[in-house]
């Protein structure tokens, strides 16, 4: 069931959907959109190199897929319940901003995101790995 426009009206009322209360939890959650807008970033630009090649594949294209990819995804993922029809939505709106940005079909973009899954993967075991590390040698 999809919400009805009476619903957002009810949640932007109550200010349930931001629920941020004081900069103390504010500052945490805008550092953490900035490291995912800047990791996804960077990971969609080496996808789109990869795939459809530097003259189409732009740094300043990739920054938009991602903040446009970030900012819909969460939308179609806390608006659309059951949350599977929010996460389809928003892997359909990737795969379209993909799409436009990098003038490409739809192998093409679908090529990118399958990339862009397994570079986040490995940059996130090498961060993994990076952290972990000197935990592990200075264990007690």
């Amino acid at each position: 069931m999809t919400p009805s426009l009476a619903d957002f009206v009810d949640l932007i009322g109550k200010n349930v959907w931001l629920q941020i209360h004081s900069q103390a939890e504010l500052l945490p959650a805008m550092i953490s959109f900035i490291i995912h807008l800047t990791v996804m970033t960077i990971v969609f630009y080496v996808a789109g190199v990869i795939v459809v090649g530097k003259r189409r594949a732009l740094f300043s294209d990739a920054f938009v897929i991602s903040l446009l990819g970030i900012i819909v995804g969460d939308i179609c993922i806390l608006f659309f319940r059951p949350q599977l029809i929010g996460l389809i939505l928003s892997l359909f709106v990737w795969l379209l901003l993909i799409r436009h940005y990098y003038e490409t079909g739809w192998l093409g973009a679908l090529a990118v995101a399958i990339l862009a899954v397994i570079v986040y993967l490995v940059v996130l075991f090498i961060l993994a790995l990076l952290l972990t590390i000197p935990f592990l040698l200075f264990q007690l």
